[in-house]
């Protein structure tokens, strides 16, 4: 399984894929230089694989990369920025 990760930014999502199939994705409203997670879906047959775990890292890297900053609302999302603390200067403090 070859994962890639892509911002598809017409349906306000980040989908994670394999090949031409969606396995995943991470929904978002994009609110000036801040991205709002809000709700995170894997395929049920994937749950378990690390599927979620590369959807949420590549988003956040993408994130990263255009200096934006992340919002997690999703609890799958804020739920991995806490076991990976590298990611953490990327959260809005508020």
């Amino acid at each position: 399984m070859e994962l890639t990760v892509t911002d598809v930014p017409e349906a306000g999502r980040y989908e994670v894929r394999d090949g031409d199939r969606v396995l995943g994705l991470a929904a978002y409203q994009r609110r000036d230089d801040r991205v709002v997670f809000t709700h995170t879906e894997v395929d049920p047959e994937q749950e378990g694989s690390g599927v979620g775990s590369t959807l949420v890292r590549g988003a956040l890297d993408q994130v990263r990369a255009a200096g934006l900053r992340a919002v997690p609302r999703c609890p799958f999302v804020r739920a991995w920025i806490e076991r990976h603390p590298d990611y953490a200067d990327l959260v809005e403090q508020r």
